[in-house]
């Protein structure tokens, strides 16, 4: 036993085997599973064994060899008596499969046999059938060949009925005719009538019957082509009926020449009557020009909308009707419509031009552009029937229009700059009551330059409409290039900056008319320093925005440089800035003058104090000073002495001592002080009095104080000076030098002309004894 348990549990055994010898038990055909082998899963898990006798791999020899090395005797005639076992039980499991299928295998076997009887009696009757359907097809060809024998008799027998109801139908055109032809039917009826009746009476004319139905028709027809041409002669008829009229003339063969002459005939009155009643819109026009011209009484979009529709549009369908009436037409094709048609619309583009031309105001430019861009829009609707009826001259009319707008833009911001200048100098003249201060200089700068950039940045919004994109006429190469460049860039913006330019230099420049009141000195500071400006920033903006707003093209043609623009406006503002310091300058040698003209300078009594003239010459100084603080930087002043304001002043030149020289200077010894004079000229520094000013308040201040005090050295010059005299002219001289040199760029401007003065008075006095320099600036402080 020991053994036989050995055998069921070794290695070439199997746990099956094992359980059906120990216990008896035997799971459910297990000898067929072991047969057809184990499931898939566990093939897989399992690792190929060609020993195992259930395996999927089993090799009998490898088994075989196993066993006789592996066992002994006894344990391999137990294996052998376990196989037989196994295989008695396969073969009742066999058994049994094959009783529990039997009745399966009978019933399958006799339902074959059925199906074999019922196929061959189906072969049976579809023989029979088609026997059947041989004789049918006999049939069917015999019915067919019948049936097309009949089918061609009935076509005969309709085609003679057809042939009968087409001479009945000849027989009653001529009834039928002058029915539909009589006044008031329908002639185009009659004219479809005799169409389809003219090809067969013609070919059957020369039979008798025929012939006298082709000449009564002809007859009738005649008859109504008479009415139709004293129908095509009415004046009240429109396009549509006009065009049918001529159609139907056509129709029956009327001459196409004598008709096309008529059709535009027609046509013409008819176009001529709406260009009349545009023109009776527009004022007579006045060869002597003074009459005033009374305004448009509708405005220009109004305009143009009844002129596109009425006059342009029946042009259109004029043009269209021609040219589906004419068109391959002998003697029609030669050029007339082009001929008409272009008469028309140069008629027509002078109305509105006459009407554009009344736009004298600038009003709403939205308006002049969309009245433009549908005149545009019908001309190129006509433009494609007609291509020679005035593309050129259209394009052209709306090219002058913008060109006349933006002309008038131009002329408008040159009023707009005048009237703000007019404001200007309205509120620099206006008077101030007594502790209430009206706008300053930089107020009233600021104020006029926003206002004229705000003013042109409108315009420009205003002419932008021209090319905007949704305008038909802005596609034109005229408004991508010329109207861009020379017409806004040149025309406008380059245009009013050198206006404005010329316009500011023109209060330097442009003599005064007589009576006309000359321009203020602070206007001339003003427009110098908006010139400045626009040198330095506003002219760059503008160029810049005008350049984004309406870009250049690069082939087109060459613009102002902003260079050039910027040096006219600098140059400008320079000739102004020297204006204003002659004309300050002028100002306060005027007092100077006079002070030095009206005065007994040999009858003067001591100096006693400074004339009061002085101190007005340096509170006008003084003043001047603000005013141009106000507008310009201080400027660099040159490195000023300790005692500038303490420096001696003398009757005499540096070069000679008053105490040593005085008493000997009498008239019979004038040789030594006019030498040492021009000696000291000689190695002085040269005073240009006139010489172009800087743009800054020092050398301005510097230019008027050289003017005066130059006036006050010859007016010195052409005086005779008593004892007195000389020392008044000595006291005011050290007045001026206490106040004056602090406004200039260079203190010894002042030193030299003051030197000057004093010489030249010392020079021109009788008695030249000059006051003690202490007692002289005990006046000037006590003064």
């Amino acid at each position: 036993m020991a053994e036989v348990e050995a055998v069921g549990t070794g290695a070439g055994g199997s746990p099956e085997a094992g359980a059906g010898t120990g216990s008896g038990w035997r799971r459910p055909h297990g000898p067929l599973q072991r047969y057809y082998g184990p499931p898939a899963a566990e093939t897989a898990e399992a690792a190929p064994d060609p020993a195992d006798i259930n395996g999927p791999h089993f090799d009998p020899e490898v088994f075989l060899t196993k066993v006789r090395s592996e066992c002994p005797l006894g344990q391999l005639l137990a294996r052998e008596a376990t196989l037989g076992r196994e295989i008695r039980a396969l073969d009742s499991d066999m058994q049994t499969l094959l009783y529990e299928n039997y009745n399966k295998f009978i019933s399958a076997t006799d339902t074959i046999r059925k199906m074999k009887v019922d196929f061959r009696r189906m072969e049976a009757e579809m023989d029979d059938l088609a026997a059947n359907m041989a004789a049918i097809s006999t049939s069917s060809a015999r019915v067919s060949a019948a049936l097309q024998d009949r089918h061609r008799r009935g076509a005969q027998l309709a085609g003679v009925q057809a042939l009968l109801r087409k001479l009945q139908s000849l027989v009653e055109v001529p009834g039928r005719l002058r029915r539909w032809a009589a006044p008031g039917a329908e002639p185009a009826r009659a004219l479809r009538c005799h169409a389809r009746a003219r090809a067969v009476l013609r070919h059957y004319r020369h039979l008798p019957s025929f012939r006298a139905i082709e000449d009564e028709s002809h007859a009738i027809m005649a008859d109504l082509a008479q009415r139709l041409r004293a129908r095509l002669r009415d004046e009240t008829l429109d396009p549509k009926e006009l065009t049918e009229c001529v159609e139907m003339l056509l129709q029956l063969e009327e001459p196409p020449e004598e008709l096309c002459e008529e059709f535009l005939s027609h046509a013409g009155a008819r176009l001529e009557a709406e260009l009349a009643a545009l023109e009776a819109e527009l004022p007579s026009a006045d060869p002597s020009g003074t009459a005033a011209t009374p305004p448009p009484a509708s405005d220009i979009l109004d305009f143009v909308d009844r002129g596109s529709s009425a006059f342009v549009g029946n042009l259109c369908l004029l043009a269209a009707s021609y040219r589906s009436l004419f068109e391959g037409r002998p003697g029609a094709g030669d050029g007339r419509l082009e001929a008409f048609a272009a008469t028309l619309t140069t008629r027509y583009f002078e109305l509105l031009e006459r009407r554009l031309a009344l736009e004298r105001g600038l009003g709403d430019t939205s308006l002049l552009v969309r009245a433009l861009d549908r005149f545009h829009r019908r001309l190129r609707a006509l433009l494609e029937l007609l291509p020679a009826a005035g593309a050129e001259a259209g394009a052209a009319l709306v090219a002058r229009a913008a060109r006349e707008r933006v002309d008038r833009y131009l002329r408008a911001l040159q009023t707009f700059f005048l009237g703000c200048l007019g404001d200007v100098r309205q509120a620099l003249a206006a008077p101030r009551p007594p502790g209430k201060e009206g706008p300053g200089l930089p107020d009233l700068l600021a104020t006029l330059a926003s206002s004229i950039l705000g003013q042109l940045k409108a315009v420009l919004a205003y002419v932008q409409l021209f090319t905007a994109r949704d305008v038909a006429f802005a596609s034109l190469p005229y408004f991508k290039g010329e109207f861009c460049v020379e017409a806004v860039r040149e025309g406008l913006v380059v245009a009013f900056v050198r206006w404005l330019c010329r316009t500011a230099r023109g209060f330097a420049d442009g003599p005064a008319e007589r009576g006309a009141p000359a321009a203020p000195p602070a206007l001339l500071l003003l427009l110098a320093r908006l010139c400045l400006d626009y040198e330095s920033t506003t002219i760059s903006y503008i160029l810049t925005l005008t350049d984004e707003q309406f870009p250049p093209q690069d082939t087109g043609p060459a613009v102002t440089p902003g260079p050039a623009l910027c040096a006219e406006a600098r140059g400008a503002a320079q000739r102004l800035l020297d204006h204003y310091v002659q004309v300050q300058g002028a100002a306060v040698a005027q007092m100077l003058r006079k002070s030095v003209e009206t005065r007994d300078w040999l009858g003067t009594v001591e100096p006693r104090n400074v004339r009061a003239v002085m101190k007005r010459v340096v509170e006008d100084i003084t003043a001047i000073d603000v005013q141009v603080g106000q507008l310009f930087e201080e400027g660099v002043r040159r490195a000023q002495s300790s005692d500038s304001s303490r420096r001696a002043f003398s009757v005499y030149s540096s070069s000679r001592a008053p105490g040593r020289y005085a008493p000997s200077y009498t008239p019979s010894a004038p040789m030594d002080t006019h030498l040492l004079s021009n000696i000291q000229k000689l190695f002085s520094e040269r005073i240009d009095i006139f010489s172009p000013v800087e743009f800054n308040k020092v050398s301005v201040l510097t230019g008027i104080i050289k003017i005066s005090l130059k006036t006050l050295l010859e007016c010195v010059r052409l005086r005779t000076l008593g004892r007195f005299g000389l020392q008044q002219v000595q006291v005011d001289g050290h007045y001026l030098q206490l106040y004056l040199w602090r406004f200039a760029a260079d203190e010894r401007v002042v030193q030299g002309l003051l030197d000057e003065v004093a010489a030249s008075a010392a020079h021109r006095c009788l008695d030249p004894v000059p006051m003690e320099h202490s007692v002289v600036e005990l006046i000037c402080e006590r003064g």
